[in-house]
């Protein structure tokens, strides 16, 4: 019988071809055997089974009698020994790309669009303004005559405060989820008692950043020609928070409402607004995968984040604009006795007072938030519930430019990097 052992198997391991122990050649003893057993094939490491260790993407596994190629050629680059990294450079490349094109998104929409949430609030509470900026045009030439009289800090103001406020948000819904059984993320197959709990979570997070929220919108509307820089500071949201909160410190205007007249409206406002981008998000990515006539590939950069982040511009972007009104109800609410002095958002100047924007006092007297809503629709119309609807439209757009750039040009880099 023959043996099918090669002449180098001593019964302990198995010595390359290179061995110059035994040289090049690999001659089977062949007492009698067939002669197809001369040129069986001998496999050095396990045969590709799928989920096997030893098997990536493209290749096989090689077998003992293929060339290796010389050193330094390009055999032994891609030989045995080749060393392999714990990630494939393609899907490290993906990983750059995603957090490149996600804090592209993020820069965008808390940053760049940050002078547009300043006059838009500017705006909903300045209930003198003659001009309601429905438009973006009219608001785009307002914001740039503030910022000429101004200088660029003038839309740039209270930055920080709304950063502060989306910590102490997140850092509220973490607590909050860690010490009651309200869950903070929904199961793929939720029931409505979960869904329930996780919306009211997302209400009392709202309630409690509610004094913090207060006070970065006072940031954020005040006119930059009253701000003291030198008694300014970045944590002043939070002190002023807090003061709210416990009703300490200097005394306020009897026109100051009580938080607790705030609480419903925000957190209907942050329940609605949720729900509300949450489902027009996922309605977006199901319309999407629908009309896909081929199933998207993991691998493609721009099926793995384009769709997902358009489907939160979108779901953010209905969301504001069904709960406009009442925001701008909110934001009155909230800034009402405060002492606030905004600028004018009609694009007056004053004469005498070297070319500087007028400013205004905020001067309201509502009772409640239904006394609001109806006061405004009373005397502004149903159009006053609308002021500044410019800006929150220039803000999505400058939003929405920004990734459709994006995408062109990381398609223009796949293409460059697939013709390569």
């Amino acid at each position: 019988m023959a043996s099918r052992r090669p002449d180098s198997f001593d019964g302990l391991g198995y010595r390359g071809r290179d061995d110059p122990l035994y040289g090049a050649g690999y001659p089977v003893r062949s007492a009698g055997g067939p002669a197809e057993l001369q040129h069986h094939h001998w496999v050095t490491t396990p045969p590709d089974i799928p989920g096997s260790r030893n098997l990536h993407h493209g290749e096989r596994t090689p077998h003992y009698d293929e060339p290796l190629g010389e050193p330094g050629g390009p055999g032994d680059a891609a030989g045995w020994d080749a060393p392999q990294p714990g990630v494939p450079p393609a899907e490290q490349l993906n990983r750059f790309a995603g957090f490149g094109i996600g804090l592209v998104s993020l820069f965008t929409e808390n940053v760049l669009a940050h002078p547009c949430i300043v006059f838009r609030r500017q705006c909903q509470v300045n209930y003198h303004a003659r001009c309601y900026h429905l438009t973006p045009f009219s608001a785009v030439a307002v914001m740039y005559s503030i910022t000429k009289a101004q200088g660029v800090k003038a839309l740039w103001k209270g930055m920080g405060s709304t950063f502060i406020v989306h910590g102490i948000t997140l850092g509220a819904e973490g607590i909050i989820s860690e010490v009651t059984p309200l869950p903070r993320e929904l199961p793929h197959r939720w029931t409505w008692k979960q869904l329930a709990g996780h919306l009211l979570l997302k209400g009392l997070t709202a309630v409690v950043a509610l004094p913090f929220y207060c006070a970065s919108l006072i940031e954020t509307v005040q006119s930059e020609i009253v701000r003291d820089d030198s008694s300014s500071g970045l944590l002043d949201c939070v002190r002023e928070g807090l003061t709210r909160l416990l009703g300490v410190g200097a005394p306020h205007s009897r026109r100051l409402l009580p938080l607790s007249s705030v609480l419903l409206p925000a957190a209907l406002h942050a329940i609605l607004r949720y729900a509300i981008a949450a489902s027009v998000q996922r309605a977006a990515l199901w319309l999407h995968q629908r009309g896909r006539k081929q199933r998207a590939d993991p691998n493609n950069l721009l099926d793995a984040y384009f769709p997902e982040l358009a489907a939160a511009w979108a779901g953010s972007l209905v969301a504001d604009v069904v709960l406009f009104p009442l925001e701008t109800a909110l934001h009155r609410l909230g800034l009402q006795g405060t002492r606030t002095i905004i600028d004018a958002t009609d694009g007056g100047v004053a004469a005498g007072n070297g070319g500087s924007p007028l400013v205004l006092p905020v001067n309201t007297q509502y009772d409640g938030f239904s006394d609001c809503l109806h006061a405004i629709r009373r005397k502004e119309g149903a159009a006053g519930f609308y002021r500044g609807f410019g800006a929150l439209a220039a803000q999505y757009a400058l939003h929405g430019a920004l990734l459709a750039a994006a995408r062109t040009l990381l398609r223009l880099l796949l293409l460059e990097g697939g013709g390569a």
